[in-house]
């Protein structure tokens, strides 16, 4: 009996942390995308570095604020998208993107203090295969086959 009782006690929390890992959305995969990909050298923001990294066909996801007022600007982005097969992201606000790429201060607790606005985000790198770039993928193919 005392073999058993190992068994049912890890089966639980695996399934507690497949659940937990499930519940990720696609947000918060995306956040953690860009952090992987600013931490091994893979992200490009603002827009000349967004250009030429889409310009040269190594840019593998955009991102885009909705916020962004500049009506040219999202023009020229969303055109070398579609030119370069690149997948694009409307992300709401660009004070939120610029954190996430890590154009922010941070207070004591680590939460972001100041951040500065970023309207495009190109990934040239993903880094690391996590669980999070897996959802985003599966919701940008689902999203193509629309």
């Amino acid at each position: 009996m005392a073999d058993t009782e190992p068994m049912v006690e890890d089966t639980p929390t695996e399934e507690v942390a497949e659940v937990e890992v499930q519940e990720m959305s696609v947000l918060d995969a995306l956040k953690e995308v860009l952090k992987k990909a600013l931490m091994h050298d893979g992200l490009r923001k603002g827009l000349h570095e967004c250009a030429k990294a889409l310009d040269k066909r190594t840019a593998r996801l955009c991102c885009l604020s909705k916020s962004c007022d500049n009506e040219e600007y999202t023009k020229l982005i969303r055109a070398l998208c579609n030119e370069g097969e690149v997948h694009l992201i409307m992300v709401d606000d660009g004070k939120e993107l610029g954190a996430w790429c890590g154009m922010c201060s941070l207070d004591e607790e680590g939460e972001v203090k100041k951040a500065v606005r970023c309207s495009c985000a190109v990934i040239t790198d993903f880094g690391e295969e996590t669980h999070a770039l897996s959802i985003l993928l599966d919701y940008l193919k689902k999203q193509a086959e629309e």
